[in-house]
């Protein structure tokens, strides 16, 4: 019971984060599950077969290699992970005439994420324990947020322009960068003190999905219609 608290509990205070900071209209709350279960299910196992294709057809053995690690980051894990909850919130969420303002696509974009990361989290916890529960509130769970949000920024900017491939490519690509630059530093720790990069690429992350945020927040469709 105490390892299920401590995986859903970082969850639950980023959804509940950003269904606050989305301050004008608020989403259907079904709509919200059913982005979170996508999410939890059809992205885990999108990502578990491409996972098993890469495997097959494209082997990196070596763990000590910084080429091979640095694919596995952005080429296999950045962009698998991330391509599979940008279809989610490009084929579910963006279409729906309740995606009427661009903060929606960061309230679509971090549902999906949540519910990916909460299943991973799952997985990670019954194997590591309370400790690996821990850690992964402060590194992992923010971190599949922030590539959430950013990439839900651009999606969001996406549904309202002329340029919806455009949009939605370019969140795709910070999200993959940012997750695979994370990655990156924690692939290739065998190098004394590289393993830094991550936090300070979480770090700069969280700045910029923090100015995401109010920005879309600034120009909300709804906003003055709260005063």
């Amino acid at each position: 019971m105490n390892l299920l608290v401590a995986t859903a509990t970082p969850i639950l205070i980023v959804i509940i984060y950003i269904y606050i900071k989305d301050k004008y209209e608020k989403e259907s709350k079904r709509v919200l599950l059913v982005s979170f279960l996508l999410g939890a299910i059809l992205s885990i196992v999108i990502t578990t077969l491409l996972y098993v294709f890469f495997d097959l057809f494209l082997p990196l053995p070596d763990n000590y290699s910084i080429l091979q690690q640095f694919v596995k980051a952005f080429f296999v894990v950045g962009l698998i992970e991330e391509f599979s909850k940008y279809i989610m919130v490009r084929y579910y969420a963006q279409p729906r005439k309740g995606f009427n303002e661009p903060f929606d696509g960061i309230v679509y974009a971090v549902m999906v994420s949540m519910g990916f990361a909460a299943v991973e989290n799952l997985f990670y916890v019954l194997q590591g324990g309370i400790e690996v529960a821990l850690i992964r509130a402060v590194t992992a769970i923010p971190a599949h947020a922030t590539f959430a949000v950013l990439m839900g920024y651009y999606m969001g900017k996406a549904k309202f322009t002329n340029n919806r491939v455009k949009w939605n490519l370019i969140g795709l690509s910070l999200a993959v960068l940012f997750h695979g630059a994370y990655d990156f530093f924690l692939f290739i720790g065998f190098i004394p003190g590289i393993s830094i990069g991550a936090f300070i690429s979480l770090i700069i992350g969280i700045i910029l999905s923090k100015r995401a945020i109010k920005a879309h927040q600034n120009i909300s469709y709804f906003k003055d219609s709260k005063k």
